[in-house]
């Protein structure tokens, strides 16, 4: 009693919280609490259980009551199953009850929540019995059911049933199979929401494998054409989404997409079936719900269509084809759905397997859908979208016919390829991957050929494909990860790398092949609609040259980085397909490429590769590609080699075949090549073969600075391979041959040297050849190889170093610059033969008789060399061998050509050249040899039979004349001279030479400086002074004499034109000698030009002393070093002449005005300016020459000239300054000029300073080479040396 008082105030608690609704009240109280669920909200299962079945509640309570039970199911699925289960009858009676409410009410919405409520309570409850129970109470009310109207709640709740629990649609099928009947019954009835219900169970019974089975007799004999007639007659959307559902779950069968195709061509084929039958046919209905505005019904549909091709496309693709379904699919990629558009792709994927949808030029009606399709799908972030899309498009321009072009114009085609571009260059590697598989099927000529051709766009999808494929294969891997899964990581994603990169390279290859193919034809060369006057870009030039270039810079980088890592054979066989073809791409460049691919190592990589993957059959392909592109690349090597002749094309054509036959047998590594070439044994001819083209193969790698194998190896191997020849008595092929000494050559070390049979081997095998240029390969270690054996360089030493220097190139000139200045780093291959010199000084007789007898300019070449290496190695003493080497080339030529030298060889004066340099190295000290005198004897008879216009020769004999009457000591110059002076020839010349100095006044080249002629007048000048001084010491004898117009010298000098400084101080130093001597020389007869003169200055006129004296100043003024000292010199020796002759008239001269402002304009040129040599002893002639009424400097610039030298730095002055500055100072303390007592005793400081400074100064060089004239500065500065 206590009990139920409890449960009544608590039920009028509840009541007043507005819960009452949940109980039924008046028999709530005698319920047991175990059946009130603990949680809101606060149901009592078995108030429910009496509330539903009252008849006298209203169903507004019932549904409100069902609701509330079905929230708590939801909420509480696991209390409610426990409250429920807790006796087996109360579930059992729960759930007739709940499917009796089914039966009995008609309001749709309570029947809704009776089959909710009943499928989910089913599902937890999960009891076999409930299960039996609710079948078998849905096949009893259907069997007895008069109308199928009152069926539909029970076939939803079967549907759904069977949807929420699958395993109940076997048991529906076994244990009531009549149900079916019903079923069909159901079909028929004309109402499409009874249809809607049927369809739906249908699908979930066909959705079990084991009930689909149980179901195919009933499918094939009575639901299949009911079934299609009901899909095709659908107009509800409910009807049309469970037929189309329903239809979904048949073609997951391949047993029922056969019935179903197979009823379809019946029907289509049978004209006798009448009515609906006859258009019974899956594509149409499918058809119908394309062209449907319902996306929905259309991605159903499309679904459909690809479940149906899943099981074969061949069977099954046709008849959709002939439909005309591709077309409306096509239509679909437009949408904004992408459910839509990818069901689209998916579809299309299956029909493209099938030829007749490319034959009926569906694509071709639907490419430029799929190339818009991709431009939009690359906007969106479906990434799975953009990879299905990308995947069609690869499809499709792979399969299509090559006779069918696909795309109609070139718009269209460069749509496609800015689509592609962008979806390379997606951040997505699986999109950027599957759009360069597209790229790759993109790039075939029927797809490009519609005129004019894309190349631009092209260009710009390759760059765009390499670009990523490069920021790819840049992305860093964590190689230093320890353990297994990330090293295992760490291989996955180089394998990823290696198949983007195998992609990339196949689409690069179509490139390459589509360039070749488009070389024969005329239309694809450039755009036929750009302008004539246009600049054209957009051609299949500028395309194949970016292809090289992208190659060159992306591509290879790329492959050789991932080399680094690991070695895929199918990759490496596209990569040397792409290098092979670009050499017919580009043709022109072909023999450039070639030349910077052996130097980067792909000789060395294809044999590698060879060796690796080709041996036995395994990898034909890469073995053919890799020999394919050694062949070509070889025969362009060959072809236009650097530094060799090229082969004619018979041995260029004999080579060709032999490679073609040799390379795809070469598979082995470099230790076994190299015992294969050092074989011994018997060489059979294909064996034989293989060694020559593994020689070339060598050979051309080494030229080209890719030495991979150890030289010492291939030294010997090479030696064996000689004697092997020699013992077969074979001679290999020029271009063998040559490979083989080159190698040899460059391979042999500092302490190895060929054996002697080796030698004699090749030494007859050069004499089988007619010359050796044919077999020459220019390379300072194959002139080491030739100059090194005796017996080589006896027989071929002439004809190599010819060869050597003939091939030799650079710029002389400069080399002989600087090696004249001694401040030079010589050449590398120089430095080679240098050495070589060095070791054999007799080489150089050998080079000599190549100045004489090769060409210009090889023999200039030489001469240079030969400069610089008596420059360099003064040390080396083979001025005797060269001397009287040249003393015998000579006397020939001078036997041979006597009164005509200029018609000996043009290459003399070259001789004569080096001849002079031979005779500078020479020390002043040393005494001249017979060897010597032998040479000016015939030098001075050369010279004589010359005419003045034989400039070339003429110059280096006079510089060789007057170096050897300067360069010598005092006793072997009075011999020199005496040896010249025989020569009445050289002195007729010499007068000849004299006379065009002013005879030849419309001719100013011989006058202007850095002619030739003005340089060898120079020489005649400066000879004729430096002859007529020895005459004059030693007295010589005369046996010609020299006439020279005394007016015209004092002319020249006066009335100086546009003429050299250097022949102007030549001319002085002659008029130097001339006064020194008085005018009283034996050998020149200097003639005046009027009968009388002045007999006390004779021959010399007083106006022409002021004449002289003029042009002296004016040349002063010059400020030329060289030529002031020749005018210093000529000024002390005129007043020394004039003082001797007319003390009045030197003093007269010295006491001229312009004196004081030809000093003053001397020593404004800077500061110190009067410590100039030149400068000192011109103040110094003043002083000595000066008056006490007429002096041209004052005792306060004597003074100040003193402070200043006080105040220098006398130590940095050189050793003919201080010897000036001291004669100076000695002429000031000599003439009293100074003015006071502290002056004098500066000047006995500055005297005792000079006598013990030595200067740091090094001595200047006194024999020099100017403007190619031979001087002694000494000569030019002071009298003849003695």
């Amino acid at each position: 009693m206590a009990e139920r008082l409890s449960l009544a105030a608590s039920s009028a608690g509840l009541g007043r919280d507005g819960d009452a609704v949940l109980f039924l009240e008046r028999a709530h109280f005698r319920h047991d609490p175990r059946w009130l669920l603990p949680v809101s909200p606060r149901l009592c299962v078995a108030c429910v259980l009496e509330l539903l079945p009252e008849p006298g509640v209203s169903l507004v309570r019932k549904k409100h009551m069902l609701s509330c039970f079905r929230d708590a199911l939801l909420r509480h699925a696991s209390l409610v199953t426990q409250l429920v289960a807790q006796d087996q009858r109360v579930c059992i009676h729960f759930t007739s009850m709940l499917f009796g409410l089914l039966c009995s009410v008609e309001d749709g919405s309570v029947t809704d929540l009776c089959i909710e409520v009943l499928v989910q309570l089913t599902m937890q409850l999960k009891l076999e019995q409930i299960n039996h129970c609710l079948l078998d109470e849905c096949h009893k009310q259907l069997c007895d059911m008069p109308s199928m109207q009152g069926s539909l709640a029970i076939l939803t709740l079967l549907g759904k049933l069977l949807d929420a629990i699958p395993v109940l649609a076997d048991e529906l099928v076994k244990d009531h199979g009549n149900l079916t009947e019903h079923l069909m019954r159901g079909l028929v009835y004309p109402s499409e929401g009874v249809q809607a219900s049927i369809c739906y169970l249908y699908g979930k019974l066909y959705a079990s494998p084991v009930a689909a089975e149980l179901l195919s007799g009933h499918f094939r004999e009575k639901l299949c054409p009911l079934f299609l007639s009901t899909l095709g007659s659908a107009h509800t959307k409910e009807l049309q989404i469970n037929c189309l559902g329903l239809l979904r779950q048949l073609l997951k069968y391949d047993l029922f997409v056969s019935m179903i195709m197979n009823k379809f061509i019946l029907a289509g084929n049978a004209e006798s079936v009448e009515g609906s039958s006859a258009e019974i046919s899956l594509p149409l209905v499918l058809k119908k719900f394309l062209l449907s505005r319902d996306e929905s019904l259309q991605v159903a549909s499309t679904h459909c269509i690809t479940s149906v091709l899943v099981h074969s496309p061949v069977r099954h693709a046709p008849a959709f084809i002939h439909a005309d379904i591709p077309e409306f699919i096509f239509e679909h990629l437009s949408s904004s759905s992408e459910v839509l558009v990818w069901s689209s792709y998916n579809c299309l994927m299956l029909l493209v397997e099938e030829p007749l949808f490319f034959s009926k030029c569906h694509t071709v009606y639907g490419i430029e859908a799929v190339v818009r399709s991709l431009q939009g799908s690359l906007k969106m972030t479906n990434t799975e979208l953009h990879k299905q899309g990308l995947l069609l498009f690869a499809e499709i321009l792979t399969r299509q016919p090559e006779e069918i072009r696909l795309f109609t114009s070139s718009a269209m085609c460069g749509d496609a390829a800015r689509a592609l571009q962008e979806a390379v260059s997606s951040p997505v590697l699986e999109v950027a991957a599957e759009a360069v598989k597209a790229t790759s099927a993109f790039l075939r000529k029927d797809h490009q050929s519609a005129p004019p051709v894309q190349y631009t766009a092209l260009q710009a999808l390759l760059e765009a494909m390499l670009s990523r494929c490069t920021e790819f294969s840049q992305t860093s891997l964590n190689m230093r990860a320890l353990g297994h899964a990330c090293r295992r990581e760490s291989e996955k994603a180089i394998l990823r790398r290696g198949k983007f990169l195998l992609s990339t390279l196949e689409g690069f290859r179509n490139a390459c092949r589509l360039a070749v193919e488009f070389q024969g034809e005329p239309l694809a060369q450039e755009n036929p609609f750009t302008a004539p006057s246009a600049e054209k870009k957009d051609t299949l030039e500028a395309f194949s040259e970016f292809l090289l270039s992208a190659c060159d810079s992306q591509c290879i980088p790329m492959v050789m980085r991932y080399l680094e890592q690991t070695t895929h054979p199918g990759l490496m066989e596209v990569f040397f397909s792409i290098l092979h073809s670009l050499f017919v791409i580009v043709p022109h460049m072909k023999e450039k490429f070639s030349k910077k691919l052996a130097a980067s190592s792909f000789i060395q990589l294809a044999l590698e590769l060879k060796a690796r993957f080709c041996s036995g059959l395994s990898h034909s392909a890469l073995n053919q590609v890799c020999s394919c592109f050694l062949h070509c690349m070889c025969l362009n090597l060959l072809s236009a080699p650097e530094k060799t002749e090229p082969p004619s094309s018979e041995e260029l054509s004999a080579v060709s075949e032999l490679l073609q036959q040799g390379l795809p047998q070469i598979n082995s590594r470099g230790p076994e090549s190299l015992a294969f070439l050092s074989d011994c044994q018997y060489v059979e001819g294909a064996a034989r073969q293989r060694q020559y083209c593994i020689l070339l193969l060598f050979y051309l790698a080494y030229i080209h600075e890719d030495r991979f194998l150890l030289e010492a190896e291939l030294f010997v191997a090479v030696q064996g391979f000689f004697l092997s020849l020699q013992d077969q008595g074979e001679r290999p092929p020029l271009v063998v041959f040559r490979a083989s000494i080159y190698l040899l050559a460059t391979c042999q070390g500092k302490d190895s040297a060929l054996d002697e049979a080796v030698v004699s081997a090749i030494r007859k095998f050069l004499e089988g050849i007619s010359d050796l240029r044919l077999v020459y390969t220019h390379h300072p270690l194959l002139l080491r190889f030739f100059l090194s054996y005796p017996e080589l360089m006896s027989r071929f030493g002439h004809r190599v170093l010819e060869l050597w220097f003939s091939w030799e190139h650079g710029n002389y000139e400069e080399l002989d610059d600087a090696s004249s200045t001694r401040q030079f780093n010589l050449p590398a291959s120089l430095a080679v033969l240098f050495q070589i010199l060095s070791s054999s000084p007799s080489i150089l007789l050998i080079l000599l008789d190549l100045v004489y007898s090769s060409p210009v300019d090889v023999a200039h070449k030489i001469l240079v060399i030969l400069k610089t290496f008596l420059r360099k190695n003064e040390d080396i003493q083979v001025s005797g061998l060269i001397r009287g080497h040249f003393l015998l080339i000579l006397q020939q030529l001078l036997v041979e050509h006597g009164t005509s030298p200029s018609g000996a060889s043009g290459n003399l004066a070259l001789l004569l050249s080096l001849l002079s340099l031979v005779q500078l190295r020479n020390k002043s000290e040393d005494e001249l040899d017979s060897m010597a005198m032998k040479l000016l004897h015939q030098v001075s008879k050369l010279c004589g039979n010359c005419s003045p216009a034989d400039v070339d020769i003429l110059q280096p004999s006079f510089n060789f004349l007057y170096w050897s009457l300067h360069q010598t000591t005092p006793n072997s110059q009075k011999r020199a001279a005496a040896v010249i002076l025989s020569s009445t020839t050289l002195i007729e010349l010499l007068e000849k030479m004299l006379v065009l100095t002013w005879a030849d006044t419309d001719s100013p080249a011989w006058t202007e400086g850095g002619s030739p002629r003005s340089a060898l007048l120079c020489s005649a000048w400066l000879l004729t002074a430096s002859l007529s001084a020895q005459q004059h010491e030693g007295g010589l004898q005369v046996h010609q004499t020299l006439s020279v117009e005394l007016d015209q010298v004092v002319k020249t000098l006066s009335f100086p034109k546009k003429r050299a400084a250097l022949l102007s101080a030549a001319v002085l130093c002659f008029l130097r000698t001339a006064l020194q001597q008085s005018f009283s020389s034996a050998l020149v007869a200097l003639v005046p030009s009027t009968g009388t003169c002045s007999t006390v200055l004779a021959p010399l006129e007083t106006s022409q002393v002021l004449y002289l004296v003029v042009g002296l100043q004016n040349l002063l003024v010059q400020k030329d070093s060289l030529l002031s000292q020749a005018c210093v010199g000529c000024l002390e020796a005129l007043l020394d002449f004039l003082h001797a002759r007319s003390p009045d008239i030197a003093l007269h001269v010295t006491s001229q005005p312009w004196h004081r402002f030809l000093l003053s304009t001397l020593l404004d040129a800077g500061d110190n300016a009067f410590l100039r040599p030149e400068i000192l002893r011109l103040m110094t002639l003043f002083v000595r020459y000066s008056s006490s009424s007429s002096s041209i400097l004052s005792h306060e610039e004597v003074g100040h000239f003193l402070q200043d030298v006080a105040l220098a730095d006398l130590s940095a002055l050189s050793d003919t300054t201080l010897q000036a500055l001291r004669s100076f100072f000695l002429q000031v303390q000599n003439m009293g000029l100074l003015a006071d007592h502290s002056m004098t005793q500066t000047l006995q400081a500055s005297l005792e300073g000079l006598s013990s400074t030595s200067t740091v100064q090094p001595p200047l060089q006194d024999m020099l080479c100017l403007g190619g004239v031979a001087i002694s500065l000494s000569h030019i500065r002071d009298s003849l040396r003695t």
